[in-house]
């Protein structure tokens, strides 16, 4: 007797050539585009081709550059892929560029540059997050997208790593080693095979868009908590190295506190990845918020190397799960197309970092400035991971 053939089930393409783009994109992006200026910029004052004044209005033309970053990716709503592969070219190309500014050519061609390296490492953040979760939930493994959040703290800790173990090298010689890293991190996501689409196509799959279309929670709470998140962690991720190189001139020890702070973002990011199907992304963001809270303050009662440190590890393990569990109950309010909403997020987050620096300025620029916007900043943070957990509770 023949026997009856059934339909076999589908089978979904493989998850890890998008985990792999996503941990890849936003290595260069954040890691080398957005923050690669953090470890350098007390190397460029040792070699004498920067000022503290010039490379405050450096840092705060790159947070600019990402404010209209997050204000313009909503051109590539419904084209993701677009935005991700143009803003990873370019971010090699700026980087590559900042050795011409480090070496004395113009102090407005490095403001312009690090601008535009703000705008090209929004437009990727936004953009991968648009394209890889909705990818993977079209792949049936929207579980796997926790992890390609890794990518920013691996990014940060090699940027930070090549800067702390090159220390002794000039810092012109850095910016060309760092470009040539983005250059083959954006082919490599060029190169990898990204599917046909982010649109659901399985039934089920359409069915669950369109109900989570349908709770009318509202979006305000979340964008003004993470633009509380920018303007919390900014402090410590400007100044930490400035502040660790005032308590030694050691490049090898100083040195050290960016690559801490972006190993702990990874390892943070990796830690939570297997079980956060299980965790309320409220309650989960409301923690992490909490624990930086703490990271923001511990400088502020101790002025020691060792607080220093453990401000690093506390800041830096949280804000890329904050990063992550923002974005993703992004991607869950808004499941057709979270492009805008991340957009929306993203500029309150900017809106924040610029905040932070230009609160310091505004008071004086010393110690005291720096006391009292970690300060305010520690407790806009125990504010909104209140608010946080509280909404979490009402979620469950």
């Amino acid at each position: 007797m023949r026997p009856i053939d059934r339909p076999s089930a589908p089978v979904r393409p493989a998850a890890w050539p998008v985990v792999g783009a996503g941990v890849i994109a936003l290595a260069v992006a954040m890691g080398i585009g957005r923050f690669a200026f953090t470890p350098l910029m007390p190397l460029m004052m040792r070699d004498g081709t920067l000022t503290a004044a010039i490379g405050a209005e450096w840092a705060a033309a790159n947070y600019v550059g990402y404010l209209a970053g997050a204000l313009t990716a909503s051109l590539f709503a419904g084209h993701p892929w677009r935005g991700l592969a143009a803003s990873l070219l370019g971010v090699a190309a700026t980087t590559l560029a900042m050795a011409l500014a480090d070496g004395g050519a113009s102090d407005l061609l490095g403001a312009s540059l690090r601008a535009f390296a703000g705008l090209f490492s929004a437009w990727s953040l936004i953009c991968a997050s648009g394209w890889c979760l909705p990818e993977l939930a079209r792949r049936g493994r929207p579980q796997r997208g926790a992890w390609i959040f890794t990518g920013v703290g691996a990014g940060i800790a090699l940027a930070g790593a090549l800067a702390w173990l090159g220390g002794r090298q000039p810092a012109r010689t850095l910016w060309v080693e760092l470009g040539l890293l983005a250059a083959l991190g954006a082919l490599a996501v060029l190169l990898l095979p990204r599917g046909q689409g982010t649109t659901p196509t399985d039934p089920a799959e359409r069915e669950a868009a369109a109900t989570a279309r349908a709770p009318g929670r509202g979006t305000a709470g979340l964008i003004l908590c993470y633009g509380t998140f920018g303007f919390g962690y900014i402090v410590p991720a400007t100044f930490l190295p400035a502040m660790a190189r005032a308590m030694t001139p050691d490049p090898l020890v100083f040195g050290l506190a960016w690559p801490v702070f972006g190993l702990a973002a990874a390892l943070s990011v990796a830690g939570v990845a297997g079980w956060l199907p299980r965790v309320s992304r409220l309650r989960l963001w409301a923690t992490v918020q909490g624990v930086m809270a703490l990271g923001t303050a511990l400088p502020l009662v101790s002025r020691t190397l060792w607080a220093v440190t453990a401000s690093a590890v506390l800041v830096g393990g949280t804000f890329m799960v904050a990063t992550m569990a923002g974005l993703q109950l992004a991607r869950e309010v808004r499941p057709d197309d979270p492009t805008p909403l991340l957009s929306r997020m993203t500029a309150a987050f900017a809106a924040g970092q610029i905040a932070g620096p230009l609160l310091v300025r505004a008071l004086g620029g010393g110690q005291e400035a720096l006391t009292l916007t970690g300060a305010l900043a520690t407790l806009l943070l125990l504010l909104t991971a209140a608010w946080l957990w509280r909404e979490g509770r009402r979620g469950a």
